[in-house]
């Protein structure tokens, strides 16, 4: 009987055993991770004490999230299938400062007539912000780099030759000088530094028109191929080809906004600084949230550029011939770059001809002539 009881209880044991899939010192099935909500461990032999959050990067915080196609980070599903807006924006000394533009998930930079530069901003998680811009006019060479993302273009006018371009059905865009119902001025500066534009007046303006707010299936499905979040690119894979960054400096390119970048080995990042007025140069601080702009990844592309008239400047954003540099990491390696059709992406491409893998976060794009020049160290 004492034999019979002792064998009941050893077959009960490895019963529950076999239930909760358990081995000594760990558990098969993440213990953090049910239902996609992050719980404490409450173990106290952990080297970090009691109640540790254990983050895993392969999956969701909670149920309900995706990764993102512009940043590869996890976000709503909603936001997700929301199509991103591209908002432009000026970047002189009295356009400043920016409100919410650290919000933006890609920023490009080019120049504009007189060698001043302008951002185009492509937001994401766009409609509860109450503040974006201030909102300048559109080039056409905005929208060819816009059109990559499905955005709803928002931009205060334009020169009078872009208009056949935003005047194409496909285009969908929301302008301050024919439609006011999504732009506000502000007393703080003078005109035509302050026109801003907010997500709920952007949505009105959606409805207006009748856009769709959600993805039209005219871009692939991914734009960007991002590295494993587990396994960040630190470009170690192409050896004494991949050049030490730890400095940008954009000034050659970008003689009046004089634009660089620093990066903190502490956190991967790449933090921009430029003129805030006159002579003096410091942190591009967002005057919504505090922050300094950073970003994972910068890319520099070489494009054909001249002058159209009266200043107006024309670039070449179709093009299988020209080059750049990525930055990640501390890092940099030349690439190539390629964009086939309007709505296809620009794809970034090493010297072997492999497509090169971005990390998760946000990307800087700079656009340059590619006869200008810039430095890193």
């Amino acid at each position: 009987m004492k034999v019979k009881k002792i064998l009941f209880s050893v077959l009960s044991s490895i019963f529950l055993l076999t239930l909760t899939g358990c081995e000594w010192g760990r558990a098969i099935e993440d213990p953090t991770q049910i239902s996609g909500e992050r719980i404490p461990t409450n173990d106290p032999w952990h080297p970090e004490g009691p109640d540790p959050f254990v983050d895993d990067p392969l999956l969701p915080p909670r149920d309900g999230m995706v990764r993102s196609k512009l940043t590869n980070e996890w976000i709503e599903e909603e936001v997700a299938e929301t199509r991103p807006i591209a908002v432009i924006i000026p970047n002189e000394s009295r356009a400043q400062p920016h409100y919410n533009l650290s919000k933006a998930s890609v920023v490009y930079e080019a120049k504009v007539e007189g060698s001043m530069t302008r951002l185009m901003a492509i937001y994401e998680d766009w409609q509860d912000l109450e503040k974006i811009g201030n909102v300048r006019s559109i080039r056409s060479y905005f929208a060819y780099w816009a059109f990559e993302w499905d955005p709803i273009i928002v931009h205060y006018g334009g020169p009078y030759f872009v208009y056949d371009l935003l005047d194409v059905e496909t285009t969908e865009n929301v302008d301050g000088m024919q439609d006011t119902l999504a732009f506000y001025r502000t007393t703080d500066r003078e005109s035509p530094h302050n026109a801003y534009t907010s997500g709920s007046g952007i949505v009105s303006s959606v409805t207006k028109h009748g856009y769709s707010l959600n993805y039209r299936g005219m871009i692939k499905d991914h734009h960007f191929v991002f590295a494993a979040a587990d396994h960040p690119n630190d470009l170690s894979q192409y050896g004494e080809n991949a050049k030490s960054a730890t400095y940008v400096d954009m000034t050659g390119a970008y003689p009046l906004t004089r634009c660089y970048f620093n990066y903190n080995e502490t956190d991967g990042l790449y933090y921009r600084s430029q003129y805030l007025s006159g002579s003096t140069d410091g942190p591009h601080v967002d005057g919504a949230t505090g922050e300094q702009l950073s970003f994972s990844n910068l890319l520099v592309q070489h494009v054909k550029q001249e002058e159209i008239g009266n200043g107006y400047l024309a670039m070449q954003c179709h093009d299988t011939t020209r080059d750049g540099w990525f930055f990640t990491k501390g890092k940099g390696i030349h690439v190539t770059w390629q964009k086939t059709g309007d709505y296809e992406p620009t794809q970034y491409f090493d010297d072997a001809g492999n497509e090169i893998e971005l990390n998760t976060g946000k990307t800087m794009i700079l656009i340059i002539r590619d006869t200008d020049d810039f430095t890193f160290r």
